[in-house]
């Protein structure tokens, strides 16, 4: 969808996610991970940890809220809204079984940008009729970072999801150097990644290499 960077109330819409990941490696923490990502280009941070008690969760959102602002990049936290709240981060990412969209709109308020994971059209028509800014659709290919993915629905259906949901579609999974071209060409208004940059021998070179890929 064309201009969408200001969606409701100025609501700026990232194009290039990264989604920091302790799990599938051990060398960087979240912090060094969103520095490099930024660094290469990434221009929205999503936090994303199963582990741990809320208080440490809180205290790593600080700290990537802070290298976030910073840098002029987007802080999302992935499923915690009370994480959300604690950082003052700049808004949440809620899969289908997660807090609802709805009610945290309420709590966050107008000015909280709220992203809802879709993995088919219907899916995608729920998350904006609950009143997302974007759609995270996914996983577009096979993909190892999440336990509980989905099978991988493919170019053709995220084309279709971008061609009929009037929403920024942030396409994820299995997304890397390689493929990216491909993703790119359905139209989408953007990519979200985890082990094609924090997985990367080089972070901050993957992610940079990827930026330099997206034409927009």
């Amino acid at each position: 969808m064309d201009g969408c960077e200001q969606r409701k109330k100025g609501r700026k819409i990232g194009r290039f996610h990264v989604l920091t990941d302790t799990a599938l490696q051990k060398r960087y923490t979240h912090i060094e991970l969103a520095e490099m990502a930024i660094s290469g280009g990434a221009d929205t941070i999503q936090f994303r940890e199963k582990r741990g008690s809320t208080r440490e969760l809180i205290d790593v959102a600080l700290k990537l809220k802070e290298v976030c602002s910073k840098a002029g990049a987007v802080f999302i936290v992935n499923d915690r809204v009370d994480v959300a709240i604690a950082s003052s981060a700049d808004g949440v990412h809620l899969g289908q079984k997660d807090f609802p969209i709805s009610l945290a709109r309420k709590i966050l308020g107008d000015d909280a940008i709220i992203g809802g994971s879709a993995t088919n059209l219907e899916e995608a028509r729920f998350c904006l009729m609950e009143g997302a800014d974007y759609i995270g659709f996914g996983p577009v290919f096979p993909t190892a970072s999440k336990e509980d993915a989905a099978p991988a629905k493919g170019l053709r259906l995220l084309k279709e999801v971008v061609e009929t949901i009037p929403l920024p579609v942030i396409a994820i999974g299995g997304i890397n150097i390689e493929n990216m071209d491909d993703v790119l060409k359905t139209g989408v208004y953007g990519i979200a990644v985890i082990s094609a940059v924090c997985c990367h021998e080089d972070p901050l070179y993957a992610a940079r290499i990827m930026k330099e890929k997206m034409a927009f």
